[in-house]
């Protein structure tokens, strides 16, 4: 097997290892279902102690890259795109302009995928959204209940048929209701004067537009919907 040289970086060795392997599986055009050199041979070109190759080789497997397997060791599996933000996005340790980050590419990702939204969705899938307006539980000031926020988007994300958009918004739908929550003493007036101007966007109002097939109108419609958001962070920054 090659030596895989470790360098004197300012990172931890496990660091140096961890990228050293995946350096490793680029450089040999490594597949899904590829089989990986074991413990002994990895530790031996890598001049490294067997206890620290385990530890970037967790990292990996936590990482879903690497997987063990009966009579076959180790193989490259293929990862989950998001699976290294499921484990970081936890609010309590985000500082505030990452949520805002976060908050604001949610925001940005709902109005670009308006066209694949109109593209794909079916008769059934109205049926379905208007159920969940009917359901849902709406608040004073286009506040609901975070079943009804999570199901009407969660839908949106379904019918544009991407799998890492709906894995997104099972991982920043947790942030979204930290921020509303932390915040909802700031949010909560600029929601009024947005509805006192008439100028706030339902759910029932979205599926309006969804229902008569108006992409424009909806693409103006779900920036008016978030726009309690962007007037809160721009304030904030």
């Amino acid at each position: 097997m090659d030596h895989l040289k470790i360098s004197n970086h300012q990172v931890t060795l496990v660091d140096q290892v961890e990228e050293q392997l995946l350096k490793y599986f680029k450089d040999k055009n490594l597949i899904v279902g590829s089989s990986i050199p074991n413990e002994q041979e990895l530790s031996n070109a890598l001049g490294v102690a067997r206890s620290v190759l385990r530890e970037a080789l967790s990292r990996l497997k936590m990482m879903g890259l690497i997987e063990s397997r009966t009579r076959r060791g180790m193989v490259l599996r293929e990862p989950s795109i998001l699976g290294g933000m499921k484990r970081v996005v936890t609010p309590l340790i985000l500082s505030e302009e990452s949520l805002f980050d976060i908050l604001g590419f949610r925001i940005a990702l709902e109005i670009g995928i308006c066209y694949d939204l109109f593209q794909n969705i079916t008769d059934e899938d109205i049926d379905e959204l208007d159920d969940i307006v009917k359901m849902g539980i709406m608040f004073e000031n286009n506040e609901y209940s975070p079943v009804s926020e999570f199901s009407f988007h969660a839908k949106l994300y379904e019918i544009t048929g991407n799998k890492t958009i709906r894995e997104f918004q099972e991982i920043i739908h947790p942030v979204l209701l930290f921020v509303k929550e932390k915040f909802k003493d700031f949010l909560e007036p600029i929601n009024i004067e947005i509805k006192n101007k008439g100028q706030l966007v339902t759910h029932a109002d979205l599926l309006n537009y969804i229902k008569k097939r108006d992409e424009a109108g909806y693409r103006k419609a779900i920036e008016q919907h978030f726009m309690v958001y962007k007037i809160f962070m721009k304030s904030r920054r």
